[in-house]
């Protein structure tokens, strides 16, 4: 195809889906390095791409948008880029990519019920919510564009994130960042768990730093927890962008968290991560490990595992993972496997990641 001048990438989706896409953009940028390269994302999400050198502007629209400001927006977009891509098969990104784009491909649902969507665009590949790991599905559209795969999860931070990080660090030696508290319940681990791993931690010499977001209920569910943890643990929750906590966990020992867009971060900086996964599907949803290059997934669908500086740690059970939000079936519900998690086995994951990072 002749190289296009301007190219815009549709991720409406959450945090983690928006990082995910990050090879993608990676590999857009290296197939046309003198394209302009914008990027469409709910608004509330575009921190996870601030400072990323392969994008050009960074578009938000609001998960709900007003009507009267939603139409100013699709009038501005339209037919306003040579090629549009909808990294998702829902109605609004493929509704984006016809009206952006002179020519548009996208991820669709093959099904009969998705047929208008494939008269929208001019190429599609069939999407894979089950068996295709996200990264690797969103590079579908590469292979589609006939462009060369890029798998590196790319993360930025400026100068002056770096500098506020090791001011908020000073005196402090060697620790590890431990994210306690998900957005949806069914993805938390309980808090004995996390209080017996830092106490661990601070025995091994390490300092404990905690993020999490400004979300009132998880400020909340922090600071009920600190009184549990060490004496010196550091609580940075709320207090940091994205960009300040990718800087944060490039110089940690150690990082451990559930499933949630900080422990995507934590793998793919490089930092030996321990993730916590109980109904989530890791063949879909795994961290993507820092340098993976392989054509397959990283994770299988059942069973602790390793990949690369990752060791994903499922819960115990027959039934995981469900696929299910939680054991009753709600977000906030939570989810037995979880629950019945052993601090001993992530600690035993802990110590083996240490050891192999020793000098």
């Amino acid at each position: 195809m002749t190289a296009p001048r301007r190219i815009l990438l549709i991720a409406t989706r959450r945090i983690g889906d928006v990082l995910l896409a990050t090879p993608l953009i990676r590999s857009l940028r290296r197939a046309w390095p003198d394209a302009r390269l914008d990027v469409l994302v709910f608004d509330g999400t575009q921190g996870i791409l601030a400072n990323n050198p392969d994008i050009d502007r960074i578009i938000t629209v609001p998960e709900r948008p007003r009507q009267g400001k939603h139409l100013s927006l699709l009038a501005k977009l339209w037919r306003r880029y040579d090629l549009a891509l909808s990294a998702l098969p829902g109605d609004r990104p493929t509704l984006y990519a016809w009206l952006a784009g002179k020519r548009r491909v996208g991820l669709l649902v093959p099904a009969a019920n998705q047929a208008w969507k494939r008269r929208l665009l001019d190429a599609w590949t069939p999407f894979d919510n089950d068996t295709t790991h996200t990264v690797r599905m969103y590079l579908a559209l590469a292979d589609l564009l006939g462009i060369e795969r890029h798998n590196e999860v790319v993360l930025a931070w400026s100068a002056a994130q770096a500098d506020r990080v090791a001011m908020l660090l000073r005196s402090v030696g060697p620790y590890a960042v431990l994210h306690v508290y998900p957005k949806f319940a069914y993805k938390t681990w309980h808090r004995s768990g996390w209080a017996e791993l830092a106490r661990w931690l601070e025995n091994r010499g390490t300092r404990t730093v905690l993020t999490g977001s400004s979300a009132p209920d998880e400020l909340a569910y922090v600071a009920d927890l600190l009184p549990d943890l060490p004496a010196g643990t550091i609580n940075l929750a709320g207090r940091l962008d994205f960009g300040e906590v990718a800087c944060l966990l490039a110089g940690a020992r150690i990082y451990v968290g559930p499933d949630t867009a900080v422990t995507h971060i934590a793998a793919a900086a490089g930092v030996p991560t321990v993730a916590l996964f109980g109904p989530s599907n890791p063949v879909k949803w795994g961290p993507w490990p820092q340098g993976f290059a392989g054509s397959g997934n990283p994770y299988s669908l059942k069973g602790t595992q390793r990949a690369g500086n990752v060791v994903l740690m499922q819960g115990e059970g027959e039934c995981v993972p469900c696929f299910q939000e939680g054991c009753h079936r709600h977000v906030n519900s939570l989810s037995d496997c979880l629950q019945q998690l052993s601090p001993d086995r992530v600690i035993a994951a802990a110590h083996e990641l240490l050891e192999e990072k020793q000098p």
